[in-house]
């Protein structure tokens, strides 16, 4: 089985929100795609790369809301591209996502909030500086 599901978000580490705006308003309800993503040979995710006209990143430092986690979204595509995250350490997945997905207006803004998060996680698997990261949705 090969499944394919929409994102309304998706983070640089491979999860995904498929259900809730800014973690709050729904959306689309999860149906089925949680049991077809886990129980997936492939399960992919698609999103456009930009929302909002371009005024915001489909791809975010972490999404608002988890509807499905990096353990079971094995490719990620957006217009700009295809990443296979199969196999990779979060920092692989981080790489990956910003260079195959992410739309080239966010691209170094990814970039440069990836860098800042290794450099003050202090060697975590999945660097996070939450006040930063945050910030993506706040300024909505």
């Amino acid at each position: 089985l090969i499944t394919m599901n929409t994102a309304l978000e998706a983070d640089i580490y491979g999860n995904i929100n498929s259900t809730h705006i800014l973690a709050s308003s729904m959306m689309n309800g999860i149906g089925g795609s949680g049991d077809f993503t886990r129980n997936a040979y492939i399960s992919i995710f698609m999103t456009p790369s930009l929302a909002k006209d371009g005024k915001i990143s489909s791809f975010v430092p972490p999404v608002s809301h988890i509807d499905h986690n990096e353990h079971s979204v094995q490719i990620m595509v957006s217009e700009q591209g295809l990443a296979d995250l199969r196999a990779k350490t979060p920092k692989q997945r981080a790489e990956l996502i910003i260079e195959k997905c992410v739309h080239p207006i966010y691209k170094d803004l990814l970039r440069d909030y990836f860098r800042h998060a290794q450099r003050v996680s202090f060697g975590q698997d999945t660097p996070h500086d939450l006040k930063q990261a945050r910030s993506w949705h706040i300024r909505l």
